[in-house]
């Protein structure tokens, strides 16, 4: 009774402290896992929550990097991974998080969070960009503008693998049975290899640049365990679909994929993120994240045809040297000269000359 009491008296005193923010130094191993002590607990945090996103930013974009914790009476209480992304084509931001779906404040108390919303509009003033862009997961701020493009599907995975097969709507049911039929089978790579030149060749295809191959190898490298690349092989061995996927306490998030021109013909595709779905429930994960999509597009209706509804994403944008949220996909009709130029390049050079521009698209 008397350590309940203490316990109380302890939050009681703690409660009276003022919230502070300070910004994660990557070589102070101490902070580093309390920041990532606190994103394993937080439920508001997301994978890309997690304090090697600031390392990748660095090393791989040379991105200026931003990422704030709060905290309180030495407790970590919110935290807030922020990016500057500055071209001359693209502007001036501030994001959490470029290259992520999933961004802004994850915090235990709506202190943290208003403290480190608060500091993140003055580092955004202070660089002089033109906007802040929080992607958030739940709405935070109604007054700001708000990109509604994008959705994401999510859903659980079953304890038994057979539920998780049959709950998979027919029609898309068979075409994952037809990739079982061909012989296809999956493998896990070590290194992404295998991955990188099956993603290049279709991100190729759609017309856009290619991320550089350094960044999946330190995803691999920063992440560990918690970044898995499956490759489908026929039964020659050669390779026809791939996915790299991210871990996330018990959820999996497939996030970047690629494949060859035959593997729609032999539902490689279908069979992969089947695959992957079952391997999840045989290592006890409850969710599937199947991630985000443009609304309208072929990967929506992929989503949709596997059984998954769209939830939507609030990615909100704080405006202050712009009057309207900028439009830097490839749905917007502007870049329909640079996709089609950029299907007829070479591919080898299109993979040189992709990370210049797409480090800035993040």
């Amino acid at each position: 009774m008397n350590s309940r009491r203490e316990e109380v008296s302890r939050l009681a005193a703690a409660a009276t402290v003022p919230v502070s923010v300070h910004r994660l130094d990557p070589d102070d191993p101490g902070a580093v896992d309390r920041w990532d002590a606190f994103v394993e607990t937080c439920q508001e945090a997301t994978f890309f929550h997690k304090s090697g996103w600031q390392r990748i930013m660095r090393e791989v974009f040379g991105h200026r990097t931003h990422f704030l914790y709060a905290e309180r009476a030495g407790v970590v209480e919110g935290v807030l991974p922020l990016a500057q992304v500055k071209s001359l084509l693209f502007g001036n931001t501030l994001v959490s998080l470029p290259f992520a779906v999933y961004g802004g404040v994850a915090a235990s108390s709506p202190a943290a969070a208003e403290a480190l919303e608060m500091e993140a509009q003055v580092i955004a003033r202070r660089l002089g960009v033109a906007h802040l862009e929080l992607r958030n997961t739940q709405q935070r701020h109604p007054e700001w503008p708000l990109q509604d493009l994008y959705v994401r599907f999510r859903k659980e995975i079953a304890p038994e693998v057979e539920a998780n097969m049959l709950a998979i709507p027919r029609k898309q049911r068979a075409m994952v049975r037809k990739g079982i039929k061909h012989g296809l089978t999956s493998e896990i790579d070590r290194d992404p290899g295998r991955f990188f030149a099956l993603y290049a060749d279709n991100v190729h295809r759609h017309g856009t640049p290619a991320l550089p191959r350094r960044y999946f190898d330190a995803l691999q490298r920063v992440f560990g365990n918690d970044c898995e690349v499956l490759t489908v092989v026929d039964g020659t061995g050669r390779s026809l679909s791939t996915v790299m996927s991210f871990y996330f306490r018990d959820e999996v998030l497939p996030y970047y994929a690629g494949d060859e021109l035959s593997a729609r013909e032999l539902a490689a595709n279908d069979f992969k993120y089947w695959e992957l779905m079952r391997r999840s429930c045989e290592r006890g994960l409850r969710v599937f994240d199947y991630g985000r999509s443009k609304q309208g597009t072929g990967s929506y209706a992929f989503k949709k045809n596997w059984g998954f509804e769209p939830q939507p994403l609030y990615y909100e944008y704080c405006l202050y040297r712009r009057d309207a949220i900028p439009q830097n996909n490839p749905s917007n009709a502007k870049y329909r000269l640079l996709i089609d130029t950029w299907r007829r390049m070479p591919i080898g050079l299109a993979n040189w000359l992709g990370p210049f521009i797409v480090r800035n698209l993040g």
